[in-house]
C-alpha cells in the first residue's frame, strides 16, 4: 500500500511539473523585453493544483484504510459464527476467563460458558497398596468400610488384632486399609495361582493381573514369603455369637432341643415381632458374615422393648463374651432374641413378656465404646438377619 501512495504522489508530481514547464515556455521572454514588475502586495497565492492533488491523495488514503477495516471485521464475524456458541443455563455459569465476550457491533470472539464450582473434580484414580487409618471416636466398622468402599470382611481379614470382632475396634487403634476387596495372604512354598485361589475362592487370573501384586505377566512367578492380595478372595470367619448359647425354654416348650440352658415351661408364643428401640437407626454395624446382628442407635438409659411375646431365658450381668449386660428371650416359636450392652435390666429367668414390654435399658456394658443397643435374633440356635423378622 505504502508503495502504491508514493507511486500516485510522483504521478501527479511529474504531472504538475510539466504542466508548469509548457506554461513557461509559453510565456518565456528575454530578460531585456521583460516589462518590470512591482513585488506582490498580500499573501502568496496558493498553487491551486498542489491543492487538488492532495485532496485526490488523502481521499484515495481514507478509502483504502476504510476497506481494510471493513474487511478485518467481515473476516472476524466469520470466524465468530464458527465458534461454538455458549448458551447460559443458569446464572451459575461464567465465562472463562481470558477469552473475550463478543460485542454488540459482532466484534470479538464468543465466550465459552461452564458452570461455576465450588472445587475441582479430580478423577478418583485406583488404589494398588495398602494405607493406614487412626480409628476415631464414633467410628464404626461399618462407616469405615463405606468411606473406603469396601466390605467390612476385607478390613477383618487384613487386621489380626480385631480378632475377627468387629466390636475390637477402639480409638486409637491404627488399621490397615486394603486396596480392594479381598484378603493378603503370604505366599509359601509349593503355591501354585490355581491353588491358593481355589482356597480362599478367588480367581486365579485375577491374582495374577492385579496390579499391586506387581507380577511379571509374561514370566509369573512369587517368591516364597511375599504377601500377596487375593482379590475378592475369603475366608471364614470366627462366630463370636457361639461363645454366648442360644438360652431356650427346654424340652418340650416350643423351642427346646439341644440349645436348651434352662427349663422354664411353657409360657407366650409370639406371633410378630416388633423393633426393640425408639430408634430405626443403625449407629455402628449392620448385619453381615461378619456381625452376626444389628447396632440399632440408643442412647444411654433410653428404654429397649421386647421384640415379641415369650418367655425371658437369659438376664445376666457383666463381661459375657463383650455382650456385656444381655437378655434373652425365646418366643416359643424357634426364635430367640438377644439384647446386649444393657446398662440395666429389670426382667429375671423365666419371667414372661409380652410384645413392646420394657425389658432393661440401653448402655455401653462389654465391648463396646458408645451407647447402643445389639440385637440378635436367632432361630435353632443359628442367626438371621433382623431385618427380615422384625417389622
Amino acid at each position: 500500500m505504502k508503495n502504491f501512495l508514493e507511486k500516485t504522489r510522483a504521478f501527479f508530481a511529474s504531472l504538475g511539473a510539466r504542466f508548469k514547464k509548457k506554461q513557461k515556455e509559453a510565456t518565456s521572454t528575454s530578460a531585456v523585453e521583460e516589462p518590470k514588475t512591482t513585488p506582490r502586495k498580500g499573501k502568496r497565492k496558493t498553487d491551486r493544483f498542489t491543492i487538488v492533488s492532495w485532496g485526490v491523495t488523502l481521499l484515495l488514503v481514507v478509502s483504502l484504510l476504510g476497506s481494510t477495516i471493513l474487511y478485518k471485521n467481515a473476516s472476524t464475524s466469520q470466524a465468530m459464527n464458527q465458534l461454538p456458541q455458549g448458551t447460559p443455563e443458569s446464572s451459575s455459569e461464567v465465562p472463562l476467563v481470558g477469552v473475550p465476550d463478543v460485542s454488540g457491533d459482532g466484534g470479538g470472539v464468543s465466550a465459552i460458558l461452564r458452570k461455576l464450582q465450588l472445587k475441582t473434580n479430580i478423577p478418583e484414580r485406583p488404589r494398588y497398596e495398602p494405607i493406614i487409618y487412626r480409628v476415631s471416636r464414633g467410628d464404626a466398622m461399618l462407616s469405615i468400610a463405606d468411606e473406603f468402599k469396601l466390605e467390612t470382611e476385607s478390613i477383618l481379614y487384613a487386621n489380626d488384632d480385631l480378632e475377627d470382632n468387629p466390636h475390637n475396634l477402639k480409638p486409637g487403634m491404627e488399621l490397615t486399609i486394603p486396596p480392594i476387596d479381598g484378603i493378603y495372604y503370604k505366599w509359601k512354598d509349593g503355591d501354585t495361582f490355581e491353588s491358593v485361589a481355589e482356597k480362599f475362592d478367588a480367581v486365579a487370573d485375577d491374582i495374577i493381573n492385579f496390579t499391586g501384586n506387581d507380577i511379571d505377566l509374561t514370566n509369573p512367578n512369587i517368591e516364597v514369603g511375599t504377601l500377596v492380595m487375593i482379590p475378592g478372595g475369603a475366608r471364614e470367619l470366627r462366630n463370636w455369637a457361639q461363645d454366648l448359647q442360644t438360652a431356650g425354654r427346654g424340652d418340650n416348650t416350643g423351642t427346646g432341643g439341644g440349645n436348651a440352658t434352662n427349663i422354664c415351661g411353657g409360657g407366650p408364643v409370639a406371633s410378630g415381632f416388633g423393633w426393640p428401640a425408639n430408634s430405626h437407626n443403625i449407629s455402628g454395624n449392620g448385619y453381615s458374615a461378619s456381625h452376626l446382628g444389628l447396632d440399632i442407635q440408643a442412647n444411654e438409659g433410653e428404654p429397649v422393648y421386647a421384640a415379641g411375646a415369650g418367655i425371658v431365658t437369659m438376664a445376666q450381668g457383666g463381661w459375657n463374651y463383650g455382650y456385656g449386660n444381655v437378655v434373652q428371650i425365646d418366643h416359643g416359636n424357634g426364635y430367640v432374641t438377644v439384647y446386649a450392652h444393657l446398662s440395666s435390666y429389670n426382667v429375671g429367668v423365666c419371667t414372661a413378656v409380652g410384645q413392646g414390654a420394657v425389658i432393661g435399658a440401653a448402655g455401653n456394658t462389654g465391648n463396646s465404646f458408645g451407647a447402643h443397643l445389639h440385637f440378635e435374633v436367632r432361630i435353632s440356635g443359628s442367626n438371621v438377619n433382623p431385618y427380615q423378622i422384625v417389622q
